[in-house]
This record gives structure tokens, sequence and C-alpha cells, in this order.
């Protein structure tokens, strides 16, 4: 049987925005926009220790049906330094 891999990407891609809406929900912009409480770093140098981390985690535990959160929450923070170079890009004029 041949599968849809259009409509897998779709279920995929879906899943990764509603996680990141409901996290937004939850937590408002709590990734683009840090509270520097700590931490004084911009949330480009923040979003990249947080990929750090869920590399390490796949490194060290592997892949498997027990780090799947890990993936989204990997594919997430992708797409929010992706929004935060573009935020900064348009501060800086780039």
């Amino acid at each position: 049987m041949s599968k849809d891999r259009g409509l897998q990407i779709k279920q995929k891609a879906d899943k990764v925005r509603d996680m990141l809406l409901q996290k937004n929900k939850d937590y408002g912009s709590s990734a683009l926009e840090p509270l520097n409480i700590f931490n004084k770093g911009k949330s480009t140098d923040s979003l990249c220790a947080r990929i750090d981390d869920k590399l390490a985690r796949i490194k060290n535990v592997g892949v498997s049906d027990s780090t799947e959160d890990t993936l989204f929450d990997l594919c997430g923070y992708l797409i929010l330094l992706m929004i935060s170079i573009d935020d900064n890009n348009e501060k800086t004029g780039i």
C-alpha cells in the first residue's frame, strides 16, 4: 500500500504548529521575549542553547518512541529560532 507522503508531512507539520501555538498560549512569547532575570542573553542565544539540549538528549538516548516529544520540541525550537533571526534582521534593517 502506497503512503500519501504529502498527508504525512502535513500531519506532522500541523502537530508541530499546534504544539507551538499551545505553548505560546500557555507561556506567552517567553522563548522570543525572555524575561532575562537570570540569563541576560538574546532570544537567539537562548534558543540555540535549548536546541543544543535537545540534540544532546537525542545523542545520549537515541531516537525512539520515548524521544518523539524531543523531536517535536526540536522542530519547534528551530522554527522559533528562524523567527528570532527574522526579528533581529528586521531590527537591524537586514
